[in-house]
């Protein structure tokens, strides 16, 4: 589908629907509460809220899950693997499977400008990438090579000094 002289995969377009449904529908609701003004509204915010509540969810699902090179499923996921699926499960999101053709996906954003279901590059060995799901609060989703399926803070020691890039894949 083309908008404009933009190209929209239809996938890309229906989870932009989707997002904007339901953020038409917390306006309303919101709207209806009695009282309660937002000092900012926003479609973004609201579209935020929702994917922070996916990736809570989908860490609940999956939490301790362990570290397994090359692993989809509850037995061991990698770090590529947990997002590819986490992306299908949670958003109906077609996503390429390795750390390698992930970072090439969406745009690059500076790290100041994260959001809700922004990915996270870390850069952990000479040639070793790890990737993650950026919640809110400085907080991130992922695969631990330690802990299995974990949150982590991107101020800890570790992964601020792995950081490398971050990239957003679910906004146009």
């Amino acid at each position: 589908m083309v908008i404009g002289n933009i190209k929209v995969s239809t996938i890309k377009m229906t989870l932009l629907l989707r997002l904007l449904f339901f953020a038409t529908l917390a306006s309303l609701l919101t709207a209806c509460g009695g009282g309660y003004h937002a000092t900012q509204p926003s479609t973004v915010s609201a579209s935020s809220s929702l994917v922070s509540e996916q990736l809570y969810s989908q860490h609940q699902e999956w939490q301790g899950t362990p570290y397994r090179y090359g692993g989809l499923d509850k037995a061991g996921i990698d770090c590529s693997g947990f997002v590819y699926l986490t992306f299908k499960q949670r958003f109906d999101f077609g996503f390429p499977r390795t750390t390698q053709d992930q970072v090439t996906q969406g745009k690059k954003i500076a790290k100041y400008d994260l959001q809700s279901g922004d990915l996270v590059f870390f850069k952990t060995g000479w040639k070793v990438r790890h990737v993650g799901i950026y919640i809110e609060n400085g907080q991130f989703l992922h695969a631990s090579k330690s802990k299995g399926v974990i949150i982590s803070s991107l101020e800890n020691v570790y992964w601020k000094k792995a950081y490398w890039q971050s990239r957003r894949v679910l906004y146009p």
